[in-house]
């Protein structure tokens, strides 16, 4: 330390406690702020890292110290300058805001002064204004009694236009005149002028009656020079000649100038039907209708339609003996007769006309709609008075749905304009269809089931047709649920369509439950024709159901159920549907259900009775003496057991007999269930029930394979798969010896193992098996079979 003093002395170097000082003044112009024990420590560390233990670098400290200075220097300088100049800056902000201040207080000053001045000018010039106010609406009066005297005035010029061209047959003016007049008529709507409204609506009803008054007398007539109406089917063709080709053109130009006095004729019906006057028409209008959803006939057809109304009125409507109400079918065939025999004319005559005009009609289907209308008023009428007369209800609506079928069919109706069936689906006419339709079908099921060939099928002496072998009575029923499909399925609303796929399914358990009946008086004996035929009618009636669940009316019927929330599907989960909605399920879901298992059941009592029946022929070969069969060496011909033949006997007859009485599918599963059982039957009672030696085994395998399975044979290629257990037993009984022995000691074997090892054993016994045919019994089923051989040594 002392060696250190003694060098800065000589050298005029600063002590380190000025050079802390300098350091100091440093961090302090850079306005760091740090304790003075860090900074001493930061500046022994900085004179290590710049001098360090070398004497001999002390020569450079005059240089550092320097460099120091010199950055002291410029930081004070920047310290200075930036203190210098920030009071201008502060300074010439405070100024400009007091200038904003002072201009703002100017500025509100004067606002209030231009304020001030504005309110006297509005006070001075109230007075002004209420005067002007005054004048204006004075202004505003005479000018809407101006429009409303113009209005009086071109009111009657038209008049006096129409009544001009009246007097001087200008036709074409008079209509163009009356035409101008409502569409005045119809721009006054909401004008509020009730007395100038009515003046108008009086002067145009007054022209356009006239007007049109003229016209059809005038088209009356050539309708008469032409034979209208045609009420019997026309004779000579209705092409034009030189003598009616006068009358041709004036049949062109009244249907022309009757077609331009359409406009005012529908605003005049319009106004008369709120008022409830009886605006003489033509027109036949029927308050059963849906009138709103379609446009007004037109006026000629109108017109034309005159004397077939009155007509269809004089007959069908007064006291005359064709109006009659058991004969509903008088009056729709009249209809259907006059449109047939009219239509050629309107094709021929009218239509060209209209085209011409630029009136995108039909003259045939306006014709056809003009008389549906009188038709319409007439079902509705004798609709409500045979409520109470099932009969003639029935003839009633029967005749409307073959009216309906030609009318769309023969006479080529758009589907889109109402018909008759409109009127079926009234609340109180469609409750009582319904009510009748179930009343009837119930008497015919009650006929159907008690007749004489109730139980037999129609189509028995033909193979080809009477493949599913439906009684008569399951025939008739379904031909009688068709009847009902056909009757509801052109009514144009999906809900009614519903109440009546709901009454079919009602009825469709009704017959289930009915057929139950009659099944548990037939059980005592499952193979008499009668059972065998319940069980085809339960088939049949599946059947077709399940053909209807995929037919796309009933789809379309799904369809509309889900959408609208039907009845049908109330207590069915989200899940059903669902099914329902992706049409995965079907909307006979339920009642499958119930004839599947009603189904199930009767073929499980068929095949109980039958087994008991063959199981009682089989007692003695269940109890032969196996062991004593010699070997098949020693006999010349082998030949059935004779203890098997009653039971073969059976067997044949039995299924000779199901399969005459069933139909096909039904007896596919009855031999399968059959050919089940006795596996299951021949394998406990005769093969695991008995020892056998090597002939009676062979004479056991020569019994099935010759004899059992060939009766199966006729009605499957490979009978032998259904007996699996005996196949696979006669297998096992019928090896060699050795084999025999070596597959035991395999067994147990592995039968060791795998009760060592926890179950874990080798699969080589299954592919032992396999090898030798043997898929179905499990491994120790086939020990207990080597057992049972007489010839295999004890071990």
């Amino acid at each position: 330390m002392a060696a250190t003093t003694v060098l800065e002395k000589a050298t005029n170097i600063p002590s380190e406690h000025s050079l802390k000082h300098i350091y100091t003044t440093r961090q302090c112009s850079e306005s760091f702020s740090t304790d003075s024990g860090e900074m001493q420590e930061f500046v022994v560390d900085f004179l290590g890292k710049e001098v360090g233990s070398d004497l001999k670098a002390l020569k450079n400290v005059g240089e550092l110290l320097e460099k120091l200075s010199e950055e002291n220097n410029a930081l004070e300088e920047q310290v200075l300058t930036v203190s210098s100049s920030v009071p201008p800056k502060v300074s010439a902000a405070l100024s400009a805001a007091e200038e904003a201040r002072c201009s703002l207080q100017d500025l509100l000053q004067r606002e209030q002064l231009i304020s001030n001045t504005l309110h006297q000018h509005l006070q001075e010039a109230q007075p002004w204004m209420d005067n002007l106010s005054q004048t204006l609406n004075q202004v505003d009066t005479i000018e809407r009694h101006m429009k409303y005297l113009r209005c009086l005035q071109h009111v009657e010029e038209l008049s006096d236009t129409i009544q001009q061209c009246l007097m001087t047959s200008s036709i074409w003016e008079a209509i163009r005149a009356v035409d101008s007049m409502a569409a005045l008529d119809a721009g006054l709507d909401h004008s509020g002028c009730s007395h100038l409204q009515d003046f108008l609506r009086e002067t145009l009803h007054f022209w356009h009656k006239i007007i049109k008054y003229r016209l059809s007398s005038d088209f009356e007539e050539v309708l008469t020079q032409l034979h209208w109406p045609i009420i019997s089917p026309p004779t000579q063709s209705l092409t034009p000649t030189a003598t009616c080709q006068e009358t041709n053109t004036q049949l062109d130009l009244l249907v022309a100038q009757l077609l331009a006095l359409q406009t005012s004729d529908d605003l005049i019906s319009q106004r008369a039907l709120p008022s409830g006057q009886g605006v003489p028409s033509t027109q036949p209008v029927s308050s059963a209708g849906p009138s709103s959803q379609v446009p007004p006939l037109r006026l000629p057809i109108q017109i034309m339609l005159v004397p077939l109304s009155r007509r269809f009125r004089y007959h069908f409507f007064g006291n005359r003996q064709t109006n009659s109400l058991s004969k509903p079918e008088w009056y729709l065939t009249q209809v259907l007769m006059w449109m047939g025999n009219n239509a050629t004319f309107m094709e021929e005559k009218i239509q060209p006309i209209l085209d011409r005009a630029g009136a995108a009609i039909s003259a045939r289907v306006e014709l056809c709609r003009g008389l549906l209308s009188l038709v319409q008023e007439k079902v509705a009428s004798d609709a409500s008075k045979l409520l109470y007369d099932d009969a003639l209800f029935c003839h009633l609506v029967e005749e409307v749905l073959q009216f309906e079928k030609e009318l769309r069919s023969n006479h080529s109706y758009p589907a889109a304009l109402p018909g008759l069936l409109h009127l079926l689906l009234e609340d109180a006419v469609l409750q009582k269809w319904l009510t009748v339709e179930k009343k009837v079908a119930v008497e015919k099921m009650d006929a159907m089931l008690s007749a004489e060939g109730a139980w037999s099928s129609q189509y028995k002496d033909i193979s080809d047709v009477d493949e599913l072998k439906a009684p008569d009575c399951a025939e008739t029923f379904m031909t009688l649920l068709q009847v009902i499909t056909e009757r509801y399925r052109a009514l144009p609303c999906p809900s009614a369509q519903l109440k009546f796929l709901a009454l079919q399914k009602e009825l469709v358990d009704d017959f289930r439950i009915r057929l139950t009946q009659v099944m548990k008086e037939e059980s005592r004996c499952p193979l008499s024709a009668r059972y065998c035929a319940i069980l085809n009618a339960v088939n049949y009636i599946s059947t077709i159901l399940t053909d209807w669940g995929d037919n796309v009316f009933f789809l379309q019927l799904q369809q509309a159920a889900v959408s609208l929330g039907d009845e049908t599907l109330q207590g069915l989960g989200v899940m059903e549907v669902g099914r329902l909605a992706s049409l995965e399920g079907s909307l006979f879901e339920g009642l499958l259900a119930l004839l599947d298992r009603l189904k199930g059941d009767m073929m499980g009592r068929l095949l109980d009775w039958t087994m008991r029946e063959i199981t009682g022929k089989a007692k003695p070969y269940c109890h032969d003496r196996w062991l004593s069969v010699p070997s098949q060496y020693d006999q010349t011909i082998m030949s059935l057991s004779s203890s098997a033949c009653p039971m073969m006997q059976c067997v044949s007859d039995r299924l000779l007999n199901l399969h005459q009485v069933l139909s096909f599918s039904l007896f596919q599963l009855a031999w399968q269930g059959l050919a089940e059982r006795l596996d299951n039957f021949l394998y406990q009672e005769v093969i695991l029930s008995n020892h056998f030696s090597d002939g009676g085994a062979a004479q056991l395998q020569f019994d099935m394979t010759r004899n059992l399975f060939p009766l199966f044979g006729h009605y499957c290629k490979r009978p032998e798969n259904f007996f699996k257990q005996v196949k696979e037993a006669y297998i096992i009984l019928c090896l060699n010896v050795g084999s025999a022995i070596l597959l035991r000691n395999l067994l147990k074997e592995s039968e060791e193992e795998s009760r060592n090892y926890g179950g874990m054993g080798d699969p080589l016994p299954e592919s032992a098996l396999n090898e030798l045919g043997v898929y179905c019994l499990a491994p120790c089923d086939v020990l207990i079979l080597l057992n049972l051989r007489a010839s295999l040594p004890v071990h």
